[in-house]
């Protein structure tokens, strides 16, 4: 089980994930098998579960790429991962247990804001209807039922706590932080992710509540 990379000068550890920098502007993003819950890790992780994690990530990054590129490079145990280790201060560390588990993705600049798109009441968007008749602060009518879906996705974006919980934001919050341009981008790209990915699964008899997303920028 791998629980933490050991692999020295790492440059951040996230809740789920080890990143290092192999250099020439991309990165060794490792999957641990941590896991996280209510933004929590717990003191126990799951055999495999860093693996599985990239493959699902590897999947929807390349059914997703015509919306939005994004910054996989290759699973970082494919063949064309070597020019991207090989020379890096880091390569002697990687072993097969590790690579299996990892991406090579390009450096990007990160934008803070978490995008959550909700097609249906469920999880903390029942709770917060429950108590107060709201989801993420925003009126969405009386009258619904657990499970029921919304008439169009709810884009509802936290911030991105690195301790503790993430909080809603608002749509302007999002524009103090991002600009108005980039806050209508987020919110339209998030939406036609959801989209496709929704109703992939739901081809495949399977209901995708919500799902979040994080966005960076690559090379200006």
């Amino acid at each position: 089980m791998l629980l933490e990379t050991p692999i020295p000068n790492i440059l951040h550890r996230g809740k789920v994930r080890d990143t290092y920098d192999l250099g020439g502007g991309h990165l060794l993003m490792v999957a641990t098998d941590r896991i996280s819950a209510f933004d929590v890790v717990l003191p126990t992780g799951i055999t495999d579960k860093g693996l599985v994690l990239s493959r699902i990530s590897a999947f929807w990054f390349d059914r997703t790429k015509d919306i939005v590129p994004n910054h996989l490079i290759c699973l970082a145990d494919a063949p064309e991962t070597a020019k991207y280790i090989e020379g890096s201060s880091i390569a002697g560390a990687i072993t097969p247990e590790i690579a299996r588990q990892a991406m090579v993705v390009k450096r990007a600049e990160r934008i803070d804001v978490e995008c959550v798109v909700r097609g249906y009441i469920a999880g903390s968007a029942w709770a917060e209807y429950r108590r107060q008749g709201t989801v993420s602060g925003m009126d969405v009518g009386s009258g619904l039922l657990e499970g029921q879906a919304f008439p169009e996705p709810l884009f509802t974006p936290t911030t991105k706590a690195e301790e503790g919980h993430d909080e809603n934001m608002s749509h302007q919050e999002v524009v103090d932080m991002v600009g108005s341009d980039m806050a209508d981008r987020l919110e339209e790209t998030s939406k036609a992710v959801f989209k496709a990915a929704h109703d992939y699964a739901r081809e495949r008899g399977i209901v995708l509540a919500d799902t979040k997303m994080e966005f960076g920028i690559i090379d200006g």
